[in-house]
């Protein structure tokens, strides 16, 4: 029970952590295409590799379940980038869905790469 409910804590963290980023993103860099989906993607993919990574003994498991599966799984959205991504080919804007689809895949896939290079230079 005590690992479900780090999970469930950690989600809730996550989960406000990107509303508050991807509020941040459409009012400073607009809304006419999911930049903070997009920036939460990115950035989720990084720290979660960068988690994923580190040697058994950096952290417990518990801070792991906490940190991965609860923070990160309620801050990583990739069911909102498949809904904005279709939003964009319904409204009209295939070019604006292609680019999304692109960036997101070559940034979380780049991101994730560093998580690890930067998960494993600190562990040695």
């Amino acid at each position: 029970m005590t690992r479900l409910l780090l999970v469930c804590a950690g989600g809730a963290i996550g989960a406000g952590a990107r509303y508050l980023v991807s509020s941040w993103a459409a009012l400073q860099l607009g809304a006419d295409f999911p930049r903070g989906t997009l920036i939460v993607n990115v950035t989720g993919s990084f720290v979660l590799a960068f988690i994923v990574s580190l040697r058994p003994g950096i952290v417990s498991p518990d801070l792991r379940l906490f940190l991965g599966a609860g923070i990160m799984g309620g801050y990583t959205t990739y069911s909102s980038f498949n809904t904005e991504t279709l939003a964009l080919l319904e409204g009209g804007s295939p070019g604006l869905a292609a680019a999304n689809l692109a960036l997101t895949v070559a940034g979380c896939l780049a991101a994730g790469l560093a998580g690890f290079a930067a998960g494993r230079g600190l562990t040695g």
